[in-house]
């Protein structure tokens, strides 16, 4: 397992340095975040990505379903909770309603989360209800197909967590792969099963009444400049206008989505 996953207070600083540097001038090509705007991300972790939006002097709510990365996330955000500019919650999203949270936001935020999501088009459906009448959704994920999609440089084995693609095997292969290593591969199948591609998330962004305002394709991830110290490079014209093939040569895309009012 590398490092960078294993030490959640370094991967706190790092998202908040990320989100500062990359998701927030992303974001701000379109949309201007104002000081009184309000955030909800979906997924939030340790809360690092929200904690940049609070810097800016929005007020912010995050849902995790695991509470022990929340036990962090309060310990490490305690000044913003004492003075209320944060809220945390620890459990499913979809057994929430608007009223627990106070109201609508301005936007939302999932960072490597709808890859991990089951029944995707209902929970893009599903979050109109939080939005304000122009309120934004931001999404940056990895595409399926890229070499490590399925995520596997969590896998405890070196050559496993390094290894490319191999993901992409019939299922009944890639299990006894994991199983043979020891890997935890209940949770690698889950991975799998949730994976998704450019071509089927902007499909379900229109069919469910949105309109993609921005989008960048990276051929390196932003965060990979902390990981490795790589430069990020956004993909190549000709590669990003190919459908299907650029997903196994991009590392991660960003997307700004807003319901469409037409």
């Amino acid at each position: 397992m590398f490092e960078f996953h294993a030490d959640r207070k370094r991967y706190f600083e790092i998202q908040i340095l990320n989100t500062e540097k990359y998701v927030i001038p992303f974001i701000e090509k379109v949309f201007s975040i104002k000081s009184d705007m309000r955030v909800l991300e979906i997924g939030c972790g340790e809360g690092g990505v929200l904690k940049a939006f609070i810097e800016k002097g929005c007020t912010g709510v995050g849902v995790e379903l695991d509470e022990s990365r929340l036990v962090n996330a309060r310990e490490w955000m305690k000044e913003e909770l004492e003075q209320h500019k944060v809220t945390f919650h620890s459990k499913d999203i979809y057994k929430t309603k608007e009223a627990e949270f106070g109201g609508a936001f301005d936007i939302i935020l999932l960072k490597d989360v709808i890859e991990h999501i089951h029944d995707q088009p209902r929970l893009i459906e599903w979050m109109k209800s939080f939005l304000t009448t122009d309120g934004v959704i931001f999404f940056g994920f990895p595409p399926w197909h890229m070499p490590f999609g399925g995520h596997q440089q969590i896998n405890k084995g070196k050559w496993l967590s390094k290894l490319p693609y191999y993901h992409l095997l019939p299922t009944p292969v890639y299990k006894w792969i994991l199983k043979s290593n020891g890997e935890n591969w209940e949770e690698m199948l889950e991975i799998k099963e949730t994976g998704i591609s450019i071509e089927r998330f902007e499909r379900i962004c229109k069919e469910k009444g949105y309109k993609l305002i921005n989008k960048t394709h990276f051929l390196i991830n932003p965060i990979y400049e902390y990981k490795f110290g790589w430069k990020p490079k956004e993909q190549f014209g000709l590669i990003k206008a190919i459908p299907f093939v650029r997903n196994f040569f991009t590392s991660c895309v960003y997307y700004l989505i807003q319901v469409n009012k037409r």
